[in-house]
Order: C-alpha cells, then sequence, then structure tokens
C-alpha cells in the first residue's frame, strides 16, 4: 500500500514555520506553506532522518522563493531586494537550478512555464550571469512531456545562443568569462577560458540540437551538434591539463594558441570544483575520471563542513580578501550542487573506479548535515545561507554581514536567510535515487542508495501528465507491492 506521507509534511512544516523568523514574505507565505507543498512536490520516506528533513527544509525555503510579478511568476535568488538583481529581484545566474528543481513541482498553473517564459521574452537579463539555460528548458520539457513548448522557446534560445556567442567567444573557439559574472568572484583561477561557461555552452548547444530534431528541423539540429563537437574537442584539448579540468587565465581578446594548452603562471594553476562541471553535461569522452578521486581526499577537495571549491593544497587556498563572497576555498553549495550533478552522471553513465556510489551518498549527507546555524541563544535553526567556512561550519557571508551592521547596499537584514542559489531536492531525487526519464518515454529508477536502505518511497512525482509513486521494498512487507523496486502510476487529480 502507498503510504499517506501528508502527515509527515506536515509536521515538518509545523517545525519549520514554528522556528522561522519570515522576514520577507511573497507568493506562498508560511501560513499557506502546508496546503501548497501537499499539492505540489514529491512527498519522500526513507531511512535517513536527517536527508529526510532537509528535503522538506529545502522545499519549504524553495516555495518561499515564488514571486508574482506582472509578468506571471519568478523564482528568486534572494528573499530581500538587492541592487545587483535585475528587474522584480530576478538573478539569472541560479535560474536553471530553479528550474531543476522546479520540474519536480505538480504546477497545475504553470508557473515554471511563466518563469521560463520571464527570461526569454526579454523581461529577465539572461545574460547577467552565466547560465546554461537551453539545458534547463530541455530537462523540464522533458520531465513534463510538453515537446511542444520546448519547439515553441526553441528559437528565443537559438537567439541567446548566438548572443552568447558575439559576447564571449574567442579565436581559439573557446568562450571567455569573469568569475565574478561566473557568479563566482575571487577564484584562485581568476577570469579567463573557464570550465564554467565553456560547459555550459556545449549543454546548450546539445539540447537545442535535441530539441530541434524532436521540433523536425534537422538542419539547426545539425548546425549546434557540430557546435557542441568542436566545443568538446576544444575543452577536452586545451581546458583539460592532463590530470584536470583548469581554467586558462587570460585576458579577453588575448590571443591563446589553439593546438595546445599554455603555460598557467603556479599562483593560477588550481584544481577547483568548477573542473568537474563538465561531467553535468556528460560532456567528457572516457578517460578523464581520474581527478574524482581528488573529492576523497583531504588535501583535495574534503573538508569537515563540505566540498572546497578550491583545492586545499594549493598555496593560495582561502587568500585573504575583504570580500564577503570568496569562491577561494569557502564551500558554496552552488558548486555542490554542480558537483554532485557531476558525480551522479559520472556514476551512471561512465566505467570508471575514482568514485563509488558510497562516496555520493557520504557527499549529499554532509551536505544535508551543513543545513544548520546554531542562534545567539544556542538554539539549532534549520538554515541555508550562502557560504560556509570548511572547517568550523560558520556561514561566512552572513558573519561579516552582521559584523557590518546588515549595510542596506549589500543587501540588508539576514540577506543570505533561506538563500535559494543552489540545489537539494533533485539531489536526492534524481542523484540519489535515479529517478528521472529513461530516454524512451517512460519514467524509470536507478538508485545509489546503500545496502542498510530497506526501504524508501516517493509519492507524487509527476511525469508527462501522469503521477507516481516510486518504492523500494526489500522484504515486500513494509508497503506490500512486492519486493525490490516499484514504480505504479497514482489516481491523483491536481
Amino acid at each position: 500500500m502507498i503510504p499517506d506521507l501528508k502527515q509527515k509534511l506536515k509536521a515538518y512544516v509545523e517545525d519549520f514555520n514554528r522556528l522561522d523568523d519570515e522576514l520577507y514574505p511573497q507568493a506562498v507565505p508560511n501560513r499557506g506553506a502546508y496546503d501548497f507543498l501537499a499539492r505540489q512536490i514529491p512527498l519522500l520516506e526513507c531511512p535517513d532522518r536527517q536527508l529526510e528533513e532537509t528535503y522538506y527544509f529545502r522545499w519549504w525555503t524553495f516555495r518561499k522563493h515564488l514571486k508574482e510579478t506582472p509578468h506571471g511568476h519568478i523564482v528568486t535568488e534572494f528573499l530581500p531586494a538587492v541592487k545587483w538583481a535585475g528587474p522584480f529581484n530576478s538573478i539569472n545566474c541560479s535560474a536553471c537550478f530553479h528550474l531543476r528543481e522546479g520540474r519536480w513541482l505538480a504546477d497545475p498553473d504553470g508557473w515554471m512555464k511563466e518563469y521560463i517564459a520571464f527570461w526569454l521574452d526579454g523581461h529577465g537579463d539572461a545574460m547577467s550571469y552565466s547560465a546554461w539555460l537551453a539545458s534547463a528548458v530541455e530537462e523540464y520539457c522533458t520531465m513534463r512531456g510538453d515537446e511542444a513548448f520546448g519547439a515553441a522557446c526553441l528559437d528565443a534560445l537559438i537567439d541567446l545562443y548566438r548572443r552568447w556567442e558575439e559576447k564571449a567567444l574567442q579565436p581559439s573557439g573557446l568562450f571567455w568569462s569573469d568569475d565574478d559574472r561566473d557568479a563566482m568572484e575571487f577564484s584562485i583561477s581568476g577570469p579567463g577560458l573557464r570550465p564554467t561557461l565553456n560547459s555550459y555552452m556545449y549543454g546548450d548547444a546539445m539540447a537545442i540540437a535535441r530539441m530541434a530534431r524532436s521540433a523536425g528541423r534537422g538542419g539547426v539540429a545539425e548546425a549546434f551538434e557540430r557546435k557542441a563537437h568542436d566545443l568538446k574537442e576544444r575543452i577536452q584539448r586545451l581546458i583539460w591539463d592532463g590530470d584536470f579540468f583548469k581554467g586558462i587565465p587570460c585576458a579577453k581578446g588575448a590571443q591563446i594558441g589553439t593546438e595546445q594548452r599554455p603555460e598557467v603562471p603556479p599562483d593560477h594553476d588550481v584544481r577547483e570544483l568548477v573542473g568537474y562541471i563538465p561531467w553535468y553535461f556528460n560532456l567528457p569522452d572516457e578517460g578523464f575520471e581520474a581527478g574524482f578521486s581528488h573529492l576523497r581526499d583531504e588535501r583535495g577537495f574534503r573538508a569537515p563542513f563540505g566540498l572546497t571549491t578550491a583545492e586545499r593544497r594549493h598555496p593560495r587556498f582561502m587568500f585573504e580578501n575583504p570580500h564577503e563572497c570568496l569562491w577561494n576555498g569557502p564551500v558554496w553549495p552552488f558548486a555542490t550542487s554542480q558537483t554532485l550533478v557531476a558525480a551522479a552522471n559520472l556514476l551512471r553513465n561512465y566505467h570508471q573506479t575514482a568514485l563509488a556510489k558510497e562516496d555520493y551518498l557520504v557527499m549529499l549527507r554532509q551536505y544535508a548535515a551543513s543545513h544548520r546555524r546554531v542562534d545567539a541563544a544556542g538554539q539549532t535553526l534549520h538554515w541555508i545561507d550562502e557560504n560556509m567556512h570548511p572547517f568550523t561550519g560558520e556561514w561566512l557571508a552572513r558573519g561579516i554581514l552582521e559584523k557590518w551592521g546588515w549595510r542596506p547596499e549589500a543587501g540588508g537584514y539576514e540577506r543570505g536567510k533561506d538563500y535559494n542559489h543552489s540545489l537539494f531536492c533533485d539531489l536526492v531525487l534524481s542523484g540519489l535515487l535515479g529517478i528521472g526519464p529513461d530516454g524512451r518515454g517512460s519514467l524509470t529508477a536507478d538508485p545509489l542508495i546503500p545496502e542498510e536502505w530497506d526501504y524508501f518511497c516517493v509519492s507524487g512525482v509527476w511525469f508527462q501528465g501522469q503521477a507516481y509513486a516510486v518504492l523500494y521494498d526489500r522484504t515486500g512487507e513494509r508497503y506490500g507491492e512486492g519486493r525490490g523496486l516499484t514504480i505504479r502510476k497514482l489516481s491523483v487529480l491536481i
């Protein structure tokens, strides 16, 4: 029998609401959180209380960021208004995460479609920061079974791709980006030909090609397949240094040879988590996977409170800078999200020995455990903010902003509270549990769960207009649906 998990959700929401200082309510305030989430999200039951609790907490915070505008609903990154945002406090750098999470909502009113249209119709600045919008739109359309919407978005996505080419494509055939415009300011590698935008553009080219082919536009598909192929070849030849995908620091317009990777000064020659982004899009051929071992290495990216954004062995790790947002070592949920998507793709799509499924769960559980803050009274609060000290667990930007007296020009009081700049729910659903399209029009699941898990249930997965339950029951006694993995259609109206 499929369990009714709404009472579990209700208990979590009541706890989150009770402990919350609701500072900036938007379209769905705390008083409506349970009713909204009960209709909208896949409900989860699993043996890991920490994962389960954080899963519901992140849906509870995601709901806070739904905002109504004259151009439809959008999803915000910060709750208070920040001066560097675009219209209606929109920021595009995390929009692709918003869509990857939001594709799991039942969403009968099409708020995620409105959000996509917001960017593609020019109401928001889709080029303010680096992003991978075409890939995110394709993921949304595949989950929803809405090829017609994807086809309708195609021309705008093609235009956006060409504008990025005009803005950032260099004579080397690679794209140039500033680490600040990658939303990764003050990195060790700095501006240049980075794994970030180059991987995003590969992912978008492949997404456009697939959507164009589905829409019967073979010429467009072939053109973007060529773009993706050429970009992949250059990334593997120039950004790969024989050991890791690393940025090539340079000024925009600098002449870079196209035959081999140039020598990089030691101060900027560094492994950073961005080196795993190519696997977010399944870009690399087999044979590049050994670098994933650095995720398990304390000289690499492993630290007590998360994955460091730069390798710990580098002499400029955590270098001094007065800015509150540094990507030279602190733990960033944004980077952790990209890395865990890449790791899940590696585990499912590549033959390799650098990473095991147990490593994925270790990283995901560590990430879940970081969603905490102890207040001045010693009370532990559910929390997600900007960046974290890898050795103390302090939310770094928050501490600095508090010392500055919550300056209005820096975003004001508790600007980072409930920060919507990363994934979590998707990392459980698609990453750990492997739920998603099978590539042939059906829903599948390929869990990376540990041997000691006897069960899990996800009820209310909306896939191509139909609700499903995905269950695992080792003995068949908990749910009465048989042993092992079961995917079952549900009779649910929304």
